[in-house]
């Protein structure tokens, strides 16, 4: 589903380099909250789709 805002990692916590997320027009963009109007990666939503999906199978808890 597009999102017309960016949204930030879950796993981000306060004052900490994020993760922001906006998918619209079939692209999904992400860029660093440190930096939000610095480099921005473009992808489709099928590999973004597909990068999540591996990054959950493959997860390991954090130390």
């Amino acid at each position: 589903m597009p999102t017309t805002s960016w949204q930030k990692s879950s796993y981000c916590g306060e004052g900490e380099s994020c993760v922001h997320v906006i998918a619209n027009r079939g692209t999904v963009r992400l860029t660093e909250s440190s930096d939000p109007t610095g480099a921005i990666l473009r992808t489709t939503p099928a590999a973004w789709a597909a990068l999540v999906s591996t990054l959950k199978e493959n997860r390991e808890p954090c130390p």
